[in-house]
């Protein structure tokens, strides 16, 4: 993956289990900046300030990763929250597993695994979503061709952001910088010149992702 383009939250995730009597909650934000990574915390300690524990990490892009155990055993909480986020290679993003202890001690392999899958299960909630430069193209296509060429958008990674139905399909539909020129190459070969797609612009946005879509 490039330096410019990277996965980023979709939105606000938010999922909880228990684990021998201890509720667990995760919730996942996208943050833009340190300053609001601190704010979701602190409002999930006002919220929760009868929890247990309120553990946390976050990565902002190009700046600070940081995480707290917030009084659980060193290293079982915050870290594997953070290796979570890492693992899925998500950048502005916070994370805070609150826990209301429920009687029974879970000890370290036990607290690792749950606060782990605290921070798994908000990712999945939160959804991913990619950033990065996306060339914009406009295809007029007939319709004998438009499952064809849907097919295609998915082979190229690419999303289909507007659909007209009119004389013929117009579609406006998005690819990776990268792919662009390959992807219009290859709606003309592939339909011996019937369809030819232009690119109208590029924007530099997020966009959600799907498992094994965009690796």
């Amino acid at each position: 993956m490039s330096l410019d383009e990277y996965f980023v939250p979709t939105a606000f995730g938010e999922d909880e289990f228990t684990e021998k009597k201890s509720r667990f909650i995760g919730r996942v934000w996208p943050v833009e900046t340190e300053e609001e990574a601190l704010a979701k915390i602190q409002e999930m300690k006002k919220q929760h300030y009868d929890a247990t524990h309120n553990c946390w990490a976050y990565i902002i892009k190009d700046g600070p990763m940081r995480f707290s155990d917030d009084g659980e055993p060193g290293g079982t909480a915050g870290n594997p929250m953070m290796q979570v986020l890492q693992r899925e290679e998500i950048y502005n993003v916070v994370c805070v597993v609150t826990r209301y202890f429920g009687g029974v001690l879970l000890g370290a392999g036990g607290l690792v695994r749950a606060y782990t899958k605290g921070a798994k299960i908000a990712v999945d909630a939160a959804g991913k979503s990619m950033k990065r430069v996306w060339s914009v193209m406009y295809v007029p296509c007939p319709y004998a061709f438009y499952e064809r060429v849907k097919l295609e958008v998915a082979a190229f990674e690419g999303i289909i952001r507007d659909t007209q139905f009119g004389a013929e399909v117009e579609l406006e539909i998005l690819v990776s910088k990268e792919k662009a020129q390959p992807f219009l190459d290859r709606l003309t070969d592939m339909t011996s010149g019937t369809v030819e797609g232009m690119e109208t612009g590029q924007e530099y946005r997020a966009f959600p992702v799907h498992k094994g879509e965009v690796e």
